[in-house]
Parts: structure tokens; sequence; C-alpha cells
């Protein structure tokens, strides 16, 4: 298998500039999470990925070689608007779908069959899309970009409306493509689902890319883990009286803090104690939610 490279795509619309210069790579076998804002230019970047768009400047390779008509016939893409014709069974539209990228009739019929089967929609077979639920009709445009066996996956927001049995089969069949060498590039406003799936992110803001990398890697952009507190006090603002501690913030039913310079969690703890009585007190990493905020609205974080 080979990985999906996006090289410096910039796209223009009129004055509007989608994409500015955006790159990242997705290794085969990688689930590869791509997240940001609403009109961030999530959807541009794959659109182009899949050959929906072309680029105004910049390339998309797979392997080393930019991306040809041919091969993009072998790559999966589920869109975020459902592109199925909502009138044609689902059968007669999977086995269809399949037949355009190349199979045989019973090639196409014996994947139509396993993927319905794989996606709980084999008792819909014979209904039109349109007949059915959202969440199946999502699990029917995921089977229409997996019929074809495709060396590449493109998927924008798969798990948009899903119920959470549905969201299991997905997360397990993206994982499944994955362990198979396929490079996965999926978007979602589900962070601690991209969190739990995904070993690479990518955050897109106005067109660029503003972080990307392993979660831990992310984490090093939101510098060290913070010291979250549970005190006891009368004093609601303890926090900003103690000089171990530089920058908090309220969470939950306590205070995420940040140690002084030259200060650690033992100077910390010291320091609350003479406040209240601790009641809990253990270091957290930032999730991914947490690192998306600060990365999308930079300006929010620990008040000093």
């Amino acid at each position: 298998m080979k990985p999906l490279e996006i090289d410096s795509i910039s796209k223009r619309y009129g004055d509007r500039l989608a994409l500015d210069s955006l790159s990242f790579t997705v290794p085969p076998g990688e689930l590869f999470g791509f997240v940001g804002s609403n009109g961030a230019g999530k959807t541009t970047t794959m659109r182009i990925a899949v050959g929906v768009l072309s680029p105004d400047e910049g390339a998309v390779r797979w392997g080393e070689t930019p991306v040809t008509r041919q091969d993009s016939s072998r790559f999966g893409y589920m869109p975020e608007e459902r592109g199925l014709y909502p009138k044609m069974t689902v059968a007669k539209q999977l086995i269809y779908l399949g037949r355009l990228h190349g199979m045989s009739s019973s090639e196409a019929r014996a994947s139509m069959n396993r993927w319905t089967e794989r996606l709980r929609i084999a008792e819909h077979r014979d209904k039109t899309v349109d007949s059915l639920s959202l969440g199946n009709q999502q699990r029917v445009q995921l089977a229409a970009a997996l019929v074809h066996d495709p060396d590449v996956l493109v998927l924008d927001e798969p798990f948009s409306g899903l119920d959470p049995l549905a969201v299991d089969d997905m997360s397990a069949v993206l994982q499944e493509k994955a362990d198979q060498g396929v490079p996965v590039l999926f978007s979602s406003h589900q962070l601690d689902l991209v969190e739990r799936l995904c070993k690479s992110v990518g955050v897109v803001r106005a067109g660029r890319m503003v972080a990307h990398g392993t979660l831990e890697e992310l984490r090093s952009v939101d510098g060290d883990a913070k010291l979250y507190l549970e005190v006891e006090s009368g004093d609601p603002q303890w926090p900003a009286r103690c000089q171990a501690i530089a920058a908090f913030q309220a969470e939950d039913t306590g205070f995420l803090v940040a140690p002084a310079q030259g200060h650690d969690e033992n100077d910390v703890l010291r320091s609350a104690m003479e406040h209240g009585r601790v009641r809990h007190m253990q270091w957290r990493r930032p999730t991914l939610t947490q690192l998306f905020r600060d990365l999308v609205e930079p300006a929010k974080g620990l008040a000093p």
C-alpha cells in the first residue's frame, strides 16, 4: 500500500481563500482524523483528494506520483452530503457502483452481499434508499465507498447521525481497513471518537493546517500537563493567592492549574493546603477537545 499525500494545496472561490498551502500525509494502515470548525476547509480538501475538485496550486499524491483519474477509481469516497440515488434499491445501487469501478456482475453482487451483511443492512437490500432512516442511509453510503475494495478511504463526517451501535460498527470497519494497510482519512466533529480511533490528527483553521501529528505531539503544543485539584475552601479564588500557581481555570468541581516556574506539584499541594482541605489532586493531559479549542480559539486558556 502507498501513502496519501496532500502537498501544499490551495483553492480559491472568487475572493475567498478556502485552502492556503495545506499539507499532510496519511501513511498506509493509519487512521488520520481531520478536524476543524465548520467552513474550515475539510470538505474542500477531501473533494480535491478524490479528484472531485482540482486545486489551484499544489498536488495530491498517492505514493510518489500525482493521483491520476485511474488512481482515483481505487479510492473510496463518502461525502458528507449523501451521494446516493434515492429511488434505487440498496442492492441495485451497490452493484451498479461496483460495476462502475470495474467489477464483474458476480463480483459486485458478492461484494454487495458481504457489505450489507457486515453493516447490518441486509434486510434493506430491496428497499429504496429514501425509504430508510438517516442512520441506515449512512450505512449504505459507507457500503458504497467500500463495495469496490478501495486502496484509499476518504470519509467526510462518516459518523454523523449514527446511534452508538452504528458508531461501533463503522469504527470496526475503518480499523479493519487500516489493518489491511489502507490509508484512511476521515473528518468528524466527534472529537472523543477521533481521539479513540486515530493515531494522527490534523487541525485545520481558515484553510490552513494549524497543527498535525500524533496526539502526543499535539499535546506538546499545549505545553506540559496541568494539575487538577479539588479543595474544600471558603475562598473560591484561592489559586490566585498561591505563589506556586502561575495560571488556573475552573474545571468540573475544582481547578486546573499550571505550576509557576521553579515550582512543582508538591509546592502547589502545600500552597493549596493553606487554603483548605485537598480532596483530590492529579496530573491531567489535555484531551483532543481541549487541544482543539486552544488551537482554533488560541486566545482562550488558563487565566493568570
